[in-house]
């Protein structure tokens, strides 16, 4: 539920019929049949699996910064920067800097490709230097060719397996290290995080066990 956007799904149809008429009785609501679209995430329905997307909201995002028509990348940031960096009439501007990376955000619901990238930008909103304009303009050229990316949800077994990884004091500024970590139902993925570790790790394995920590306490507290 978000607002006044509510989407009931599971597997019982009488029990979804159940919640639907004790929600009728109590509120006005409009009854919009199976869903295809749901907060600006398209969903494309398959004879045993669902593929979420947002196709049309990044193509929005690409049009607000105007690289419609940029050449795509293959990699959504660089490990490498050039020594010069060409300066970009649109995105060479705080103000569009922060709308932009904002709604890269909201496109990490169902892009967690770009998780890592989206963190990177926003470790420096409050005063982008020339360097972080070309790494913005890099993850739209990535996501102009990556339009079509998104989850797939397919049926398959509950067997949950976790993933977690740490760049070890990859702030040059405050030597923190940056946690990753994502986990599947099966063949699903289900969650993913991309964040700063609140204190200074003294080591690669410290980092790594840090890392580790948040995953599995993100269970044991849910």
């Amino acid at each position: 539920m978000y607002v006044n956007d509510i989407l009931i799904t599971g597997n019982n149809q009488d029990a979804i019929n159940e919640i639907l008429a004790q929600l009728n009785k109590r509120f006005m609501m409009k009854h919009l049949g199976q869903a295809n679209e749901f907060l600006d995430i398209k969903i494309d329905h398959g004879s045993n699996q669902y593929f979420l997307s947002q196709q049309k909201y990044a193509q929005h995002i690409l049009q607000q910064a105007n690289v419609t028509n940029c050449n795509p990348l293959a990699n959504p940031t660089s490990t490498k920067l050039p020594a010069t960096f060409k300066e970009d009439p649109v995105l060479n501007n705080p103000a569009i800097y922060h709308r932009t990376t904002g709604s890269l955000q909201y496109l990490t619901l169902a892009r967690p490709d770009i998780a890592y990238s989206v963190n990177l930008l926003f470790k420096h909103m409050h005063n982008p230097l020339p360097q972080h304009f070309y790494l913005l303009k890099r993850l739209l050229k990535y996501i102009k060719g990556t339009l079509a990316y998104g989850i797939p949800i397919t049926k398959t077994n509950l067997f949950l397996k976790s993933f977690s990884d740490a760049d070890w004091a990859g702030d040059p500024i405050s030597r923190k290290s940056t946690t990753g970590y994502c986990s599947f139902l099966g063949e699903t993925i289900i969650s993913w995080t991309v964040k700063k570790q609140h204190t200074v790790s003294r080591s690669s394995t410290e980092s790594e066990y840090r890392a580790l920590a948040a995953l599995t306490s993100e269970y044991y507290l849910d």
